[in-house]
């Protein structure tokens, strides 16, 4: 079964928290798959990845671009793995599907959202009963994440 983890933000923003953790997957050899709720969360975040640091940037492509299968970051609001992502984020209450095949699925939720919320729960019970190994990661005050289940 895949391995997912919950990241439960309760300091930072997404904005702020998912950048190093996508540049650590980038870093493992990793490809990744970010999926977004909709197609204004998508064009954010492309925005994003290209503009949180001063230094650096992640190269990332969209789903919606003719490119976007050979892209080591890809952008979609849609369930298939088209650049072969070895890990996938769910982003902003993006829905949780096809989990299967990845080595590490991550689902990332806003602790302020009461939407976010009611779904990270509801999807740690499905994803619990079909008998993924989860773990559950909240924030600390200082931003650093810490495993409480």
């Amino acid at each position: 079964m895949t391995e997912v983890l919950f990241y439960h933000l309760t300091e930072a923003r997404c904005d702020d928290a998912l950048p190093p953790l996508v540049e650590k997957s980038l870093e493992r050899g990793w490809r990744i798959g970010l999926k977004l709720k909709d197609e204004e969360s998508c064009a954010h975040f492309d925005g994003l990845l290209w503009t949180y640091s001063d230094t650096s940037f992640l190269p990332h492509g969209r789903d919606d671009e003719a490119d976007g299968a050979e892209q080591p970051i890809l952008l979609t609001t849609g369930s298939e793995n088209r650049n072969g992502a070895d890990i996938r984020f769910f982003v902003g209450g993006a829905p949780v599907d096809a989990v299967e095949g990845y080595k590490r699925v991550v689902v990332m939720f806003d602790g302020h959202d009461n939407d976010e919320l009611a779904l990270a729960r509801s999807e740690w019970k499905r994803l619990r009963g079909e008998g993924h190994a989860l773990t559950y990661w909240q924030q600390g005050m200082d931003g650093r994440w810490s495993k409480k289940s």
